[in-house]
């Protein structure tokens, strides 16, 4: 089995450089930034990288390892196929630096766009993948009728952090029950696209198919990437609360939405927050988490790390540095050994103060409102061992809260069979029926 490495943050930044003794390219200054950046590409897809690492500056030279760009690299072909081509680029300097952003395209019906940052010696400083989509039509999942409602683009919340989203609504005079969905970790859009998959947009048609309406937006980090990544007091709060709260918000002026029957629907970090997004809001009527993690942030990056690692049997020495870097990251974050001005796992240290003193299931405990978790049990990021079984143990007596665990379902709530890896997430999927008839169910109060 192949296996391959992915360390999730907060903000996905992939930085590749390497070290050790490589030919020096000779700088040609009369080359355009572009040229520079379709050449430095070039040498990539040829497999030429200790050319390609000739390019970065100084700093970049001295900061990453070679075992850590190769790896870096190899996560990416074994993701999304060979790197087959570039199709266009696009330019633009931010502070004062020359930005190329590249389009690529890969073998596995995927296009890259990477950023690649200049300085003033047109040297490369930066190397970011700043946006990562299938190549492929959506298809709708059975059990959506296309036909029964009806979509339409929203703006939610107020400048400077305006966010675009889609409401889904049933055909008929309603009111019908509305739920907003929180998006996991990560910049993620609307539709939490990952791989071939957009699991919040099965959610949103499944559920619009069953007489409920469904809002659902893309998240602040994915739109303003830049911004967010340099706020040092960034927390949850920032970072998804006061956007569900805005979006909550913006379905209350719906005249089809039943006020008495507003629910919110977490998946990951999502599902996590929801118990402390209901105690912010004394309207919500109840609170969907799908895969709802106990344990820290930083427990889970370095147990997923781990996990992947393992997968064949063998560690290899940039999966080890991985596992070092992760570890050591999550100690730093368990202490608070933080700095004001470091970030750790792409945030700063106000991030996880706020985490460390989240506990979702002691929050959870102090709501009277009904509450569904549900767990699939192919699921590696978030377990039934370590996760769901602690929610299960506090809540199986309680009245109000549904639990329910699923066979054959992943992270994503998409079936799958054998061992689970991050590279199923390649093979389109929907959220099976059955979470979608059980959520419908709970929302309308039949379960």
């Amino acid at each position: 089995m192949k296996k391959v490495m992915v360390l999730s943050t907060v903000l996905i930044i992939i930085i590749l450089s390497f070290s050790g003794c490589v030919e020096e390219k000779s700088e040609k200054k009369e080359e355009t930034h572009t040229e520079i950046a379709i050449e430095f590409l070039t040498e990539i897809q040829q497999g030429n990288l200790n050319v390609a690492y000739t390019y970065f500056s100084p700093i970049m030279k001295s900061q990453f390892s070679i075992s850590q760009f190769e790896n870096t690299w190899d996560t990416i072909t074994s993701l999304y196929g060979d790197f087959e081509s570039i199709k266009d680029t696009s330019e633009s300097v931010e502070e004062g630096y020359n930005i190329i952003f590249v389009n690529c395209t890969f073998s596995s019906n995927y296009y890259i766009i990477f950023k690649i940052v200049f300085e003033e010696s047109k040297q490369i400083s930066g190397f970011w993948t700043e946006k990562i989509e299938p190549i492929y039509s959506y298809s709708a999942p059975s059990y959506a009728d296309v036909t029964s409602f009806s979509e339409s683009e929203v703006i939610i919340g107020e400048n400077p952090w305006t966010l675009p989203g889609t409401i889904s609504i049933p055909n008929g005079d309603g009111p019908f029950p509305g739920v907003v969905l929180v998006h996991g970790s990560g910049p993620a859009d609307r539709d939490e696209t990952i791989g071939a998959n957009k699991p919040f947009k099965d959610i949103a048609w499944g559920l619009a198919s069953n007489k409920i309406i469904v809002l659902r937006y893309d998240k602040r980090t994915k739109v303003y990437p830049e911004e967010t990544a340099v706020l040092k007091n960034l927390t949850l709060e920032e970072e998804i609360i006061d956007d569900v709260n805005s979006a909550i918000n913006l379905l209350k002026t719906y005249e089809k939405v039943n006020h008495s029957q507003m629910f919110v629907l977490g998946h990951s970090l999502g599902a996590m927050v929801a118990p402390q997004i209901a105690i912010t809001k004394d309207n919500i009527s109840g609170i969907i988490m799908l895969a709802a993690p106990v344990r820290g942030l930083e427990d889970l990056i370095y147990d997923q790390t781990v996990y992947l690692a393992e997968l064949d049997g063998v560690i290899e020495e940039s999966e080890l540095e991985n596992i070092e870097i992760a570890n050591e990251s999550r100690e730093k974050i368990r202490s608070l050994n933080i700095s004001e001005d470091e970030q750790v796992l792409g945030v700063y240290k106000p991030y996880w103060e706020y985490l460390n003193n989240y506990e979702p299931v002691k929050t959870a405990e102090t709501l009277s409102i009904s509450m569904m978790i549900i767990q699939g049990l192919r699921d590696y990021q978030v377990t039934y061992e370590d996760d769901f079984l602690v929610w299960n143990a506090t809540f199986s007596d309680s009245t109000n809260v549904f639990l329910k665990t699923y066979e054959s379902l992943n992270h994503l709530f998409i079936a799958g069979f054998g061992t689970p890896t991050n590279t199923e997430y390649l093979t389109e999927g929907h959220i099976t029926e059955e979470v979608i008839d059980d959520v419908a169910s709970f929302i309308k109060g039949e379960i």
